[in-house]
C-alpha cells in the first residue's frame, strides 16, 4: 500500500471511530494526574490552585465556543458527528469560521482537549497531548480532505489554496451565508457543555479519592456544575427523541 492510501485509510478509521479513540487519552491523563498526586510532584504543587482550574476551564469554553459558531452557523449534513455514516458533505463550506482556517471543528476540539490535558497539572504530557493532537487529526483532515476533493474538484482545491488547514488566517474572514440555528446547536452540541464538567470533577473526585481514601465524596463546585449539566442533557435528549427540536 502506497503512503497516500495508507494515509487515508488510516484517517477513515479515525474519523469513524473518532468519538471512542480519544479515551485513551482520558485514562491516560487520569493516570498521569493521579500519579503526579500520589508522589507529590513539586510542580503539581505549583498548579494545585482553583485559579488554575478556571484557566483549564475559560480554554475548553473557547474550544466549545467555537464549535458552536461552526455548527451553528452550518448548512444540513455538513460539519456533523458522521461517526457511523462515513464522510457527508451535501455542499462546501466556505464561510464564517470556514473562510479562515479548512478545519474549524478541529481547532474547537483541539482547545476543548487541550483544557483537560492541562487538568493534569503535568507539562510533558500536556506537550505529548500537542504532538499526538497533530498526528492524529493530520491523518483525519488528509481523509476528508480526499473525500472533499473527489466531491467538488476544482470548487475545494481553488478555495484550499488560499485558506490554511488548521492556523486561522483572520484576514480572510467573510461572514456566515447562514443565520445562526439555536436549534441545532442544542441537539448536536449538548454533548460537549456536560463532557466538560463531567471531567473537570472527574478528576476532582479521583484526586480528592487518593488522599482521603476511595470512599470520601465532597459536594464541590464542579459535582454540582456535573449533575446541573447532565439533568440538562437529559431533558433535551428526551426533547430530541421526542422531535420537539425539529
Amino acid at each position: 500500500m502506497s503512503l497516500q492510501s495508507e494515509m487515508q485509510t488510516q484517517g477513515n478509521f479515525l474519523f469513524r471511530n473518532r468519538s471512542y479513540l480519544p479515551l485513551i487519552f482520558l485514562l491516560t491523563g487520569l493516570s498521569v494526574y493521579l500519579l503526579g498526586k500520589y508522589n507529590e510532584i513539586e510542580i503539581s504543587e505549583k498548579f494545585n490552585d482553583e485559579y488554575f482550574e478556571f484557566l483549564c476551564l475559560g480554554i475548553c469554553f473557547i474550544g466549545l465556543f467555537i464549535r458552536i459558531h461552526i455548527v451553528g452557523h452550518t448548512p444540513p449534513n455538513t460539519s456533523g458527528r458522521n461517526t457511523k455514516a462515513g464522510q457527508v458533505a451535501d455542499e462546501l463550506n466556505t464561510t464564517g469560521l470556514y473562510s479562515i482556517v479548512r478545519h474549524p471543528l478541529y481547532v474547537g476540539n483541539f482547545f476543548m482537549w487541550l483544557g483537560i490535558a492541562m487538568l493534569t497539572e503535568n507539562f510533558w504530557f500536556t506537550i505529548a497531548f500537542v504532538l499526538l493532537y497533530v498526528i492524529y487529526y493530520e491523518r483525519i483532515m488528509y481523509a476528508e480532505e480526499q473525500f472533499l476533493i473527489g466531491k467538488f474538484g476544482n470548487e475545494y482545491t481553488d478555495w484550499s489554496k488560499i485558506t490554511p488547514a488548521f492556523i486561522p488566517n483572520f484576514k480572510l474572514y467573510k461572514k456566515p451565508r447562514y443565520s445562526f440555528n439555536l436549534k441545532k446547536i442544542i441537539k448536536k452540541e449538548k454533548n460537549g457543555l456536560v463532557a466538560i464538567f463531567a471531567l473537570f470533577w472527574l478528576f476532582k473526585w479521583a484526586g480528592d479519592a487518593l488522599k482521603n481514601g476511595i470512599t470520601y465524596f465532597e459536594l464541590s463546585g464542579w459535582f454540582y456544575a456535573a449533575i446541573t449539566t447532565g439533568i440538562l442533557y437529559f431533558i433535551l435528549k428526551v426533547m430530541k427523541k421526542q422531535k420537539m427540536l425539529d
